[in-house]
C-alpha cells in the first residue's frame, strides 16, 4: 500500500506544533516531525529519483525553519497551515500524483 507523503508531511507538521505547544515540551513536536520525514523520505525514495527525494526533504525540513519566522509575522496558526500546505502540495506533485497512475 502506497502512504499518501502529502498528508504524511502536512499531518505531521501540524501534529507535531500542536504536540509541542499543548505539552510544553518541544522535544516531542521534533519526534513527530523526524517520524513524518522519516517516513515520507522512504516513500520518496521508492517513487522517485534521490534528487527529487532531497528536494522534498529540503522542503520539508525548510517548511519547519520558515514557519518560525512567518509565524512572527503572520501568527502561529496560519503560518503553520501555510508551510504544511505548501509542503504537501510539493509532495503530491513530484511524488503522489505520479503513484497514483
Amino acid at each position: 500500500m502506497r502512504v499518501p507523503t502529502a498528508a504524511v508531511t502536512a499531518g505531521s507538521l501540524i501534529g507535531g506544533w500542536q504536540l509541542a505547544r499543548r505539552t510544553g515540551i518541544r522535544p516531542l513536536g521534533g519526534v513527530v516531525l523526524a517520524a513524518g520525514g522519516v517516513l515520507a523520505g522512504r516513500e520518496w525514495a521508492r517513487r522517485t529519483s534521490p534528487a527529487v527525494t532531497a528536494g522534498l526533504l529540503a522542503t520539508y525540513v525548510g517548511a519547519f525553519g520558515l514557519s518560525h519566522p512567518l509565524a512572527k509575522r503572520i501568527g502561529p496558526w496560519p503560518s503553520v497551515l501555510a508551510v504544511s500546505a505548501l509542503t504537501a502540495a510539493a509532495s503530491y506533485a513530484a511524488a503522489d500524483r505520479k503513484a497514483a497512475r
